[in-house]
């Protein structure tokens, strides 16, 4: 740095720990890309931010590079920390829930801590809530179970139900976690009905705490338990197999009766469609039902492992994963439809012409951990080429369209009499959106009526 100094520059002083600053992420697509943090001073040549921010900027840990505006006077440090703070974008104004919140192992970590057999000795309980920085008031016993461990950064007055990702139904009472577990449907981005209303009804500053501590409870909680994943977790018992051979067979022969059918033209015409536009999506829906079946064996027989773990907590990956890891990737598709360019007639030369079979045209039997035969790998890597097509073109139209669209309506603002006017002054909306509501204050795009109701009453 003392290198670059030339005659001329003024240096005032060094970034110093709480120093207000713009964080930004290029592209800028939404107003979260850009938002005022406080710097925390470290002695590595990085920028570190904490992982439940990263969704807004859409950041990852692969090389992303961002920018560090450092403000220069008091006027524009009050306006960016009152205007751009994090905790004051917890709420997306696109669709009304939080878009920043936790993320893969913190959701893991408070699945497993909150779930009916999880128990702590109380030492271990009082390190926990200590080291997320909580003064622990819990009971004299000596197991404290997960659900009072977690109960204790709750507000105290907090009353809510609804549904997990996990199925079951979540319970909390004057701040105490009564039932069901906390997973990416309490505590996620995008989807975190906890989240949503601790912002709502407790503020920003109550909120970004709670997500400070319940992020470092789920990491914390992992630490003292141990979390680790390997290929024994999708690992099929021989029983399972014998069921995932039985469904792929029957699945197989089912196929063929419908080739014969086709062939002898008694196949089914369904409305608008001719016999052979009939057939593929007939025999699309049949293979789409061999792979659901296949998952369902997998889902029943799998003990509630790591891998499970994270699929049913929704902190990464899914059940249907974890089905085309261990029992069946199931068909490929170009386009929606079951794989047909090629050669005349064929897919690849190895095939008949006119073979209508399901490993002619894409239909992968086998699962990534058992290994594909060199014709499914080659229909996965022309699925996977296409999404990776649609994704470059998708990325180039939708930013174009973006663009255009705010060239179109930068003018636009909305005036102190509620109407939206262009720069003419011309009324464009009598109310902004046609509806008075702003997504960033909604309740995912709604008005929570049944909620305001609620909460009167309770009051």
């Amino acid at each position: 740095m003392v290198k670059e100094i030339t005659p001329g520059y003024i240096i005032e002083r060094h970034v110093q720990n709480w120093d207000v600053v713009l964080f930004n992420r290029q592209p800028s697509l939404h107003r979260m890309s850009i938002m005022a943090h406080k710097v925390r001073v470290t002695p590595w040549r990085t920028f570190t931010m904490n992982t439940p921010v990263c969704p807004p900027y859409n950041a990852d840990f692969d090389g992303d590079e961002m920018n560090l505006h450092v403000l220069q006077t008091e006027e524009a440090r009050a306006e960016a920390e009152l205007l751009m703070s994090v905790q004051n974008h917890i709420r997306s104004p696109r669709f009304g829930g939080p878009i920043i919140g936790c993320v893969e192992d913190h959701i893991s970590g408070n699945y497993m801590l909150t779930r009916d057999s999880t128990e702590m000795p109380r030492e271990a309980a009082f390190k926990l809530l200590s080291e997320i920085g909580l003064e622990p008031d819990l009971p004299q016993k000596k197991m404290i179970s997960g659900k009072e461990i977690f109960s204790r950064i709750l507000p105290k007055d907090l009353n809510m139900s609804f549904i997990a990702q996990a199925g079951m139904k979540v319970v909390i009472e004057n701040g105490m976690l009564k039932e069901g577990v906390i997973d990416k449907k309490a505590i996620g981005r995008e989807s975190g009905k906890l989240l949503d209303r601790m912002e709502r009804d407790y503020g920003p500053e109550e909120a970004r705490k709670f997500i400070d501590r319940v992020s470092s409870l789920g990491i914390k909680f992992m630490e003292y338990t141990g979390f680790t994943v390997g290929l024994d977790d999708v690992e099929p018992s021989p029983e399972t197999m014998e069921k995932i051979r039985a469904e792929l067979a029957a699945g197989e022969t089912a196929a063929q009766e419908m080739i014969k059918q086709y062939h002898a033209g008694t196949i089914e015409i369904l409305p608008g469609r001719n016999a052979f536009s009939s057939f593929e999506s007939q025999m699309l829906k049949h293979l789409s039902n061999v792979t659901d079946a296949v998952g369902k064996i997998i889902a029943g027989s799998v003990v509630e492992n790591n891998a499970i773990v994270m699929a049913r907590s929704g902190a990464r990956g899914s059940i249907t994963h974890l089905s085309q890891l261990a029992g069946c990737v199931g068909q490929e598709r170009v386009l929606g439809e079951r794989i047909k360019r090629g050669y005349r007639g064929r897919t690849l030369p190895h095939f008949l012409v006119g073979d209508l079979s399901p490993v002619a045209h894409g239909f992968v039997a086998n699962a990534f951990k058992r290994g594909l035969t060199p014709f499914e790998f080659f229909f996965d890597s022309l699925s996977g080429r296409e999404g990776l097509m649609d994704k470059s073109l998708r990325t180039r139209h939708s930013g174009y369209l973006e663009r255009r669209l705010m060239n179109a309506m930068q003018d636009l603002k909305v005036e102190y009499d509620g109407t939206v006017r262009d720069n003419r002054k011309i009324i464009i909306q009598f109310m902004p959106g046609e509806d008075g509501v702003d997504p960033s204050k909604s309740d995912w795009g709604k008005i929570d009526v049944k909620g305001i109701v609620a909460s009167v009453a309770a009051s």
